[in-house]
């Protein structure tokens, strides 16, 4: 009768859970929101030349899991863009991610590699926001995460990333970056087969 009654509780954890979701979605902050806020966040200014940026990792729980520093360089013609990133992480591993961007009018779509379909997003006032779906190692195996992604520009040399990742709609994880304009030139040249 005991177990029955823990079963019975952990159902009703369960259905409270997924009754909540939609809830607590109806309470996340609109882009819109943040359409008087300044410096306007333009990517083709901010994210063009050479750019550092360190962030980390944190699971569900909060803890840290990764610690990172990432090589930018970002260059645009017109409205098509590219970032071609290089990351370099704690424990020694290396990532390449070149993003292919374009952009229209407050509207920005992008794909990569590891980007499963187009990354969408929109710019208000400092802030950008968008979502994709991330595929990420894990043993031999491919998670397809989801990420919604938010940048805010602080001023013109500097900007705040903060990403959840969501996986079933439940929240697996969260990657903070911090992101610094060096200069608006090249200090390296892009990577074979990231070109605009």
């Amino acid at each position: 009768m005991k177990i029955l009654r823990l079963k019975h509780m952990t159902y009703l954890k369960m259905a409270a859970l997924v009754v909540s979701i939609p809830l607590l979605s109806g309470c996340a902050v609109n882009i819109d929101e943040y359409s008087d806020m300044e410096p306007e966040l333009d990517l083709s200014e901010f994210f063009n030349g050479h750019l550092e940026a360190y962030g980390i990792v944190q699971d569900y729980k909060g803890k840290v899991s990764r610690r990172f520093r990432a090589d930018i360089l970002g260059q645009w013609k017109d409205d098509k863009g590219v970032l071609d990133e290089q990351f370099f992480f704690a424990d020694g591993e290396e990532q390449h991610r070149c993003w292919k961007l374009s952009k229209s009018d407050k509207e920005y779509v992008g794909t990569a590699g590891d980007v499963i379909g187009e990354a969408k997003g929109l710019v208000a006032g400092n802030a950008l926001n968008w979502s994709y779906v991330l595929s990420i190692p894990v043993d031999d195996k491919h998670w397809e995460i989801n990420l919604n992604d938010w940048m805010y520009l602080v001023d013109e040399n500097n900007l705040i990333n903060r990403a959840t990742m969501h996986k079933f709609g439940v929240e697996v994880g969260q990657i903070t970056l911090y992101i610094r304009k060096v200069s608006s030139q090249a200090h390296r040249p892009l990577t074979q087969g990231c070109r605009v």
